[in-house]
């Protein structure tokens, strides 16, 4: 597996929807690559921080555009 395999792949590790085939070729990357275990690392600590937010929290603009960055944007099937 190469660095942009991985990184395609961070957020299906992530939710556990990983194939094993594939799972272990992921951690074997990780094992091996300094720079994509800390990119792990950094996506795993957005995730948890993000998912403490609060809409209330964000001011009316930072508001819009978050809107408006994910407006079309649709998760892979």
């Amino acid at each position: 597996m190469d660095c942009d395999e991985f990184v395609e792949l961070v957020t299906r590790f992530l939710d556990g929807a990983l194939d094993g085939e594939t799972e272990l070729r992921f951690l074997a990357h990780i094992a091996e690559c300094d720079g994509c275990e800390v990119y792990l690392d950094q996506i795993r600590r957005t995730a948890r921080d993000l998912g403490r937010l609060e809409p209330e929290h964000l001011s009316g603009e930072a508001r819009t555009s978050l809107l408006a960055a994910f407006r079309d944007w649709h998760r892979p099937a």
